[in-house]
């Protein structure tokens, strides 16, 4: 199939690397064109694991770049639309770009063509497309639109694009329906798997399951699902927070609930709270939808503010340890959103280095992929940059993970307990072993786990004694 893919962002870019990946002549297009010089180059302007190696494969054969969305588009069978849907200052899904595209795309069609919204958009917007399409000129009988929305995680989008659980169809048509069911062949009959170049994931892939549904159904289907994914992490930090309070722990809570096979032992992972480009946008877009209905979905309102008290809570949580923080240095792992990527849009980490500055700390920071970014979204002088996590570690009164990199988990601990001016550790994604931190002789805080277990914890532990924690001579114990 001929592609043109517009928008070249975290969706689009993967999206058009995965289906020339997958044997399709592909034009990714996007109006930057400084973007698309750059990506001609062979500039990769985001990290993603795989997606070098993808553009590096086909770039200039079967996946091209350019800023000429009308003569993309003339000459492909398929138009995928993979623009930014940003929030509005009332919650809602700023549709501009989407409404943009498509009154470009308006005066480009010559021929037949299959229009497929990929952009996580509220219900309804493909029939806006199409109204939109038809006043600005478009004939109806040159065009359906199909919905095709995307569940790609940042960090294994390309592996979740290969290896999808499910593929999810939203088709006016029946010309529609086989235009894109052609286009993703090779992954719903696991030909692609058989080809000598196909990429080899760490776990063996397996059919997907292929849902086709109404236009509307389609739509709906995305935004309820990230919406109670958002949700499943707000509830089980909502645990976490009882636990803290009747002494268990979570980890243990989260083991039992998760191997239940009705609930499943993913995104049951306390922390700090959910953010990215995704969750926060989409609950907001979701509730959206539901109030221009009629329908209060209270529920999404208590998953926002459970998220926001969870930044708060480990804000005062690193207090506690402290005492006060005015003045105090704090090491600071991790700014991106969530590990695999350098994504920092309303990401937590960066939240917290807000609020804690706001109360006086100073923070030197690391994060292996993601310091450019940030430098963008933190203002000048906040905080300092580190060139690693040990040098992140010099000299701090604490230290604090705030993205959970595997390599922060691999750490040197007796050399960490070296580094830091007091042995105190705060684990904001429950990424650490606690044993681990505490036979360097330090003191650690995660999320879900009350200090008197901590004690327990320590007093009743089965690590020899030549390893159980000591209490440094010049650091007061803290109290409980």
């Amino acid at each position: 199939m001929k592609i043109a893919v517009i928008g070249s962002g975290y969706v689009g870019l993967v999206s058009a690397a995965c289906f020339a990946e997958l044997g399709h002549e592909v034009v990714a297009v996007d109006n930057d064109a400084n973007k698309i010089e750059l990506l001609k180059a062979g500039h990769i302007p985001i990290h993603e694991e795989y997606l070098p190696e993808l553009i590096a494969r086909h770039r200039n054969q079967r996946l091209n770049f350019s800023s000429d969305l009308r003569a993309a588009c003339r000459n492909a069978d398929v138009i995928f639309i993979c623009v930014g849907t940003p929030p509005s200052a009332t919650g809602e899904a700023d549709l501009s770009y989407v409404e943009g595209v498509a009154k470009e795309l308006a005066g480009a069609l010559d021929s037949p063509k299959v229009i497929v919204e990929k952009s996580t958009v509220p219900v309804g917007t493909c029939e806006a497309i199409y109204r939109t399409l038809v006043l600005y000129g478009a004939s109806p009988s040159d065009f359906s639109i199909a919905s095709n929305p995307e569940f790609l995680r940042e960090g294994t989008a390309v592996m979740d694009f290969l290896c999808p659980d499910r593929i999810l169809l939203g088709v006016p048509d029946e010309r529609s329906r086989q235009a894109i069911t052609a286009i993703y062949r090779p992954l719903v009959e696991a030909t692609y798997w058989s080809g000598p170049t196909a990429i080899r994931f760490p776990n063996v892939p397996s059919k997907p399951l292929q849902i086709i549904t109404s236009v509307k159904s389609a739509e709906m289907i995305k935004h309820a699902s990230n919406a109670f994914l958002a949700l499943k992490i707000s509830y089980v930090n909502s645990v976490a927070n009882v636990c803290e309070r009747v002494g268990a722990d979570v980890r243990e809570v989260v083991h039992g609930m998760g191997s239940d096979s009705r609930i499943g032992p993913r995104f049951l992972n306390p922390g700090i709270g959910y953010g990215g480009s995704c969750f926060p946008k989409d609950v907001l877009a979701f509730r959206s939808v539901a109030a221009s209905v009629g329908y209060d979905f209270s529920i999404l309102t208590e998953v926002m503010e459970v998220n926001e008290d969870q930044k708060r809570r480990f804000v005062s949580k690193v207090r506690d340890a402290m005492w006060t923080l005015r003045n105090k240095k704090l090491a600071v792992l991790g700014l991106a959103f969530k590990g695999g990527t350098d994504d920092c849009r309303d990401s937590p980490a960066i939240d917290l280095i807000k609020m804690l500055y706001a109360e006086g700390a100073r923070m030197v920071v690391f994060d292996p992929v993601a310091m450019e970014r940030a430098r963008n979204v933190i203002p000048d002088g906040m905080v300092e940059y580190a060139q690693d996590a040990y040098a992140c570690c010099t000299g701090a009164d604490a230290l604090l993970v705030l993205t959970e990199w595997p390599e922060f988990a691999a750490l040197d601990w007796q050399m960490v307990s070296r580094l830091l001016n007091l042995p105190i550790v705060l684990d904001g994604k429950n990424l650490l072993d606690p044993a681990r931190v505490r036979a360097a002789g330090m003191q650690y805080f995660g999320v879900g786990a009350s200090a008197e277990l901590a004690a327990a914890e320590q007093k009743y532990s089965t690590v020899p004694v030549a390893l159980l924690p000591v209490q440094r001579a010049d650091v007061p114990a803290l109290a409980s």
